[in-house]
């Protein structure tokens, strides 16, 4: 695997070694990437390994002290892989549809929930959170869920499970709560995928914080508490949640982690934008707090990992894993 170095600044490449961030490609090879997963059992990826319908998706392993030597499928023949962590002693995968866990070596593996709700293509990543594990089901639903029902019966949710397979309705009104990152306050993040028209208007992605057990908005209100007349729903964005940031239409939040060079900041993925950005994480800042762009030289940036004073990005479409660090 080969090893490459770019230096990055507003945006630019440049070999000029004053500049403020450094990349280097530490992993290449793999085939479309999603989620990196680090632990002290290894490295695992979940991938695509090949088009996005073909079921032919893999998790792999990497071991960390020889990164260029070629990682040991784990799991092969999965279905749209976005999600990967390691919990409870278990490796726990996210499919289109189904949550799974077994053991580090991929054998005996549980279906924990199957036939999932979902929006027609995936769900997002997994995030471990202390004693659980967060996962969500993607939103195909135009009416309000509320806190109850399950993942196969209920999309728009973020959920939590426990060790012993407890599930738990998070918050809801969530177009697609993709990535969750809890900052060193105590507060937990999501990014929103909240795709789709609205009053005949395209809807903003964005970057909240969750206020666990309440509703999210969606779909009666998205964007910044914008009121979707269509609804027919009065006063729809009374008592939700502002967002701390939006993004473009499409943008496709996937990735979110505590900025390692900066812990008043959040880095954002964006994947259709092919960039990463920064945004204040003061919740008493929102709304629509300023994002500045950090780098734009990935192809497809897609999962985010903070891991020491380096940030761990995986992108999709160049199979690579990117190290991005403040020099």
């Amino acid at each position: 695997m080969a090893i490459a170095v770019v230096l990055i600044v507003g945006g630019c490449a440049s070999d000029d070694a004053t500049e403020p961030f450094a990349a280097v490609t530490i992993v290449d090879g793999l085939d479309r990437p999603t989620q990196l997963a680090i632990t002290d059992d290894g490295w695992f990826v979940a991938q695509l390994n090949g088009g996005e319908d073909d079921a032919a998706g893999q998790i792999v392993r990497l071991d960390p002290t020889d990164l260029a030597a070629s990682p040991v499928v784990v799991l092969d023949g999965l279905d749209k892989p976005t999600g990967v962590a390691v919990f409870a002693g278990d490796l726990w995968v996210m499919e289109q549809r189904r949550l799974t866990r077994g053991p580090l070596d991929g054998s005996d593996r549980t279906v924990v929930v199957d036939e999932m709700a979902f929006n027609g293509r995936s769900q997002g990543t997994l995030t471990v959170d202390g004693d659980r594990l967060l996962f969500d089901t993607s939103g195909s639903q135009r009416t309000g869920t509320g806190p109850a029902g399950s993942p196969t019966e209920t999309s728009g949710v973020l959920w939590s499970i426990d060790a012993d397979g407890a599930i738990t309705n998070v918050g809801w009104g969530f177009k697609h709560a993709y990535a969750h990152v809890r900052d060193g306050n105590g507060v937990l993040w999501t990014t929103e995928m909240s795709d789709g028209s609205f009053d005949d208007v395209r809807a903003l992605d964005e970057l909240v914080a969750v206020d666990e057990g309440s509703n999210h908005g969606w779909p009666s209100c998205v964007d910044d508490n914008r009121p979707v007349g269509e609804s027919g729903v009065d006063r729809p964005c009374d008592g939700v949640p502002r967002s701390q940031a939006t993004f473009a239409a499409g943008a496709t939040p996937t990735g979110l982690a505590v900025a390692p060079w900066d812990s008043s900041q959040l880095v954002v993925a964006l994947w259709v934008e092919r960039s990463i950005v920064a945004v204040p994480l003061d919740p008493s800042a929102a709304p629509a707090q300023p994002v500045t762009i950090v780098t734009e030289v990935f192809e497809r940036p897609q999962h985010l990992v903070a891991d020491g004073d380096r940030l761990l990005v995986t992108d999709h479409e160049a199979g690579t894993i990117v190290e991005l660090t403040s020099r």
